[in-house]
């Protein structure tokens, strides 16, 4: 396989958080017209900085896959396709994308899903090196090698695992952990019948996309009512990924871990809180990191202002709970008025088992 640059080893003193301005989406104010927040993935980093967990020069600046990168996955006619502007506005749901010229659109819109897909691919090998690591972009699960959907214009899932099973030692199954409140239509069509992919996913079972034929890849499949809540939904979360864990052992977790099960989101009909949503987050962690397997998060959707300040609390909450170990710099600090807040949350997980 060629070389690829997003495999290049970061500066050992970096903490495994990948990341570049290049993922938000700003141009003339169309971002707005998609209910994605489209600045999301800069708050959540900003949030961090002002809890001074991380700084610029300790995270993992994500570079930009190529069309080599994006083909190993992809088939060429599909990266064609987004040579049309009105391809990419149907995919990313923006309909006067469609009126763009296309050159306009790769550098606007395409560029930064092509950076934070980069961003996946290069956390799963930092994830395998250092126990961990989370793309604060990525997560575009409704995306698959030939067929794009849903604000999904890359399948970095796949493209993260395929990368791993290609070009690193020892990586030779994975589990894919969708907590999204959106099924992974794009990840189970491109393992369909993949024997080294064990996919578990939790949704909201009368939404987009309602997409029958990808539901066979699914090993546990969680399909949930409308507005379910905190309790119902960690205690079925707790279960599953446990009986997930033991039922196939992988040799990475790749959590898709989006916040779009959050209480009053438009498009995911569930009703979690956010300390649920924490909750949740710290739950796969302890189930990964408990059995020595690497977990790779990627943020996935979201689409309320306030998810930002709920990742980045989450991260906080595992950082404190020292759920993010091995490869940590000295020179990082952790936030002690998190601490409060989360002592109680190991008393709570032992209650749900």
């Amino acid at each position: 396989p060629h070389r690829t640059e997003l495999y290049e080893e970061p500066p050992p003193g970096c903490w495994p958080i990948v990341y570049s301005p290049d993922y938000n989406i700003t141009f003339m104010g169309l971002e707005k017209l998609h209910p994605f927040d489209a600045g999301k993935w800069g708050k959540v980093i900003n949030f961090l900085k002002e809890e001074k967990l991380i700084a610029d020069d300790l995270i993992v600046q994500a570079r930009e896959a190529t069309d080599e990168d994006l083909l190993v996955v992809h088939t060429r006619r599909y990266l064609n396709k987004l040579k049309w502007s009105f391809v990419v506005a149907t995919i990313t749901e923006i309909p006067p994308v469609a009126f763009l010229p296309n050159f306009v659109v790769q550098r606007k819109v395409l560029k930064p899903l092509r950076t934070q897909t980069g961003g996946t691919i290069m956390a799963g090998k930092l994830a395998v090196d250092r126990g961990w690591a989370i793309n604060v972009g990525g997560g575009f699960h409704h995306c698959s090698s030939d067929k794009g959907g849903g604000f999904c214009a890359y399948a970095d899932i796949t493209l993260a695992i395929k990368f791993l099973f290609e070009r690193v030692q020892g990586v030779s199954r994975a589990t894919i952990i969708d907590l999204d409140a959106h099924q992974g239509n794009g990840h189970e069509r491109d393992f369909m019948d993949d024997p080294r992919v064990y996919i578990m996913d939790a949704y909201n079972r009368y939404i987009y996309p309602g997409d029958g034929f990808a539901k066979r890849a699914i090993k546990r499949k969680v399909e949930l009512e409308w507005g379910t809540e905190d309790s119902e939904y960690l205690h079925k979360v707790h279960t599953h990924v446990e009986g997930a864990l033991n039922e196939f052992k992988p040799d990475i977790v790749v959590y898709n871990a989006g916040t779009d099960i959050l209480d009053g989101d438009p498009l995911g009909g569930l009703a979690i809180s956010p300390q649920g949503i924490v909750k949740r987050d710290e739950v796969v962690f302890r189930a990964a990191r408990s059995r020595g397997v690497p977990v790779l998060m990627v943020t996935s959707g979201g689409y309320q202002k306030r998810t930002a300040r709920i990742i980045a609390d989450s991260i906080l909450n595992l950082h404190s709970l020292g759920l993010l170990g091995r490869g940590r710099p000295a020179c990082a600090l952790g936030s002690p008025s998190l601490q409060n807040m989360v002592t109680d949350s190991a008393k709570d997980l032992s209650n749900l088992s």
